[in-house]
């Protein structure tokens, strides 16, 4: 094992997960869904909780994973969260109320996000998580940019997409797309953002105020 994967390893061991996480990871495992490393849901809690987040948007609800990372960072706020999968949202929402999340602090939408977004108001959310379909993380950035408030972050789980980002031989649709996203973000005056290699990598993106 590399001293990176070694790394790696000892950032997800350090971080302890409330029962609700691991009843949500385990849920996640029997579902067949990835979500996200320890890491990066501590990081994305903490992220939350610096921004004092009120208001949070998830595309791709899963067993509920980041979603509860998040409210754990930020006790005060809404989650919105969209998923196709009818079922995984269910096992969410019964997580939900098993870590003591009231129901009136989460609202889940079922639908694809590129037929939900649009339809969302702009400059509405503290912070935009996106963790699903990647092939469309492009689209969903450009609409979270779009729905975070000025001064809010659009968070992107799995921006090193299995170490195939970071590898230029690996020219699938996935990876590019990656790529592409991470080249004009870094390239934009209107944003400030920075990639971070825990996990499968966060990708975190803070909107300028004008």
């Amino acid at each position: 094992m590399s001293d990176k994967d070694l790394n790696w390893k000892f950032s997800d061991d350090s971080v302890v997960e409330s029962e609700a996480v691991v009843r949500a990871r385990q849920q996640s495992l029997e579902l067949g869904i990835d979500a996200i490393s320890p890491a990066v849901g501590a990081q994305s809690a903490v992220i939350a909780a610096a921004t004092g987040a009120r208001s949070i948007l998830e595309v791709g609800t899963g067993a509920g994973v980041s979603g509860i990372w998040l409210l754990t960072g930020a006790p005060g706020a809404t989650l919105t969260s969209i998923d196709t999968e009818v079922d995984h949202q269910q096992h969410a929402r019964a997580l939900f109320t098993e870590a003591k999340i009231p129901a009136n602090r989460v609202r889940l939408i079922t639908g694809k996000a590129a037929d939900v977004l649009p339809r969302m108001n702009e400059n509405s959310y503290d912070i935009v998580f996106i963790d699903a379909d990647p092939q469309s993380v492009i689209e969903y950035v450009e609409h979270g940019l779009r729905l975070a408030r000025p001064g809010g972050t659009v968070l992107v789980a799995h921006a090193l997409w299995r170490g195939r980002v970071a590898n230029p031989a690996q020219r699938d649709e996935v990876a590019t797309g990656f790529r592409t996203l991470l080249s004009e973000i870094s390239g934009s005056t209107a944003v400030i953002s920075a990639l971070s290699p825990v996990g499968d990598g966060l990708l975190q993106i803070t909107k300028l105020r004008a």
